[in-house]
């Protein structure tokens, strides 16, 4: 079923983030126009929260199979906050589809169980790119959008965490 994704209620939502905290967003440019559109979205998010424009790193890659490598690099640096991936891949007449949406998200999972630092899928995974379009800020919700509201979270939950419990938090 295509819908937004849910949110946070209010009384859960997380306090801003310190000012120190930096976030990435790793965007693959296939299908740029439509990421480009989702980069817009989650950087939009990202600074309306509190995190500086400065803060805010956008990285570019191929396609949305390098979106973990790309992830994986920054989240190594132990620079970020969280990473959000953005991308596009829209069904062909292969199966080609299946493999880079399947790895993409289990790359992009992979990244925050490995390193501890938040990295939030929203990459477009639809059957044509009418469908795509909506999910770039039409009638069924904004990726982008969705995904740094999710790193942002996230990032609170770890950061509160590492409060709570002290370096027994930490990866």
């Amino acid at each position: 079923m295509a819908g937004r994704a849910p949110r946070a209620p209010k009384r859960d939502r997380p306090e801003p983030l310190p000012p120190l905290g930096r976030f990435a967003v790793v965007a693959a440019r296939f299908n740029e126009e439509i990421t480009k559109r989702l980069v817009s979205g989650a950087v939009r998010v990202l600074t309306a929260a509190g995190v500086p424009e400065p803060s805010v790193e956008v990285h570019w890659v191929p396609g949305s199979f390098e979106l973990p490598q790309a992830a994986a690099h920054l989240a190594r640096t132990r620079r970020y906050a969280g990473i959000v991936c953005v991308g596009c891949v829209i069904k062909g007449a292969t199966p080609h589809f299946d493999f880079v949406a399947g790895q993409a998200a289990a790359g992009i999972q992979r990244v925050g169980l490995d390193t501890g630092v938040p990295a939030a899928f929203g990459v477009i995974t639809a059957l044509t790119e009418a469908q795509a379009w909506e999910r770039a800020g039409g009638e069924v919700g904004h990726r982008g959008e969705e995904a740094a509201e999710a790193a942002l979270e996230m990032a609170a939950f770890v950061r509160d965490l590492r409060r709570q419990h002290g370096k027994a938090a930490k990866r």
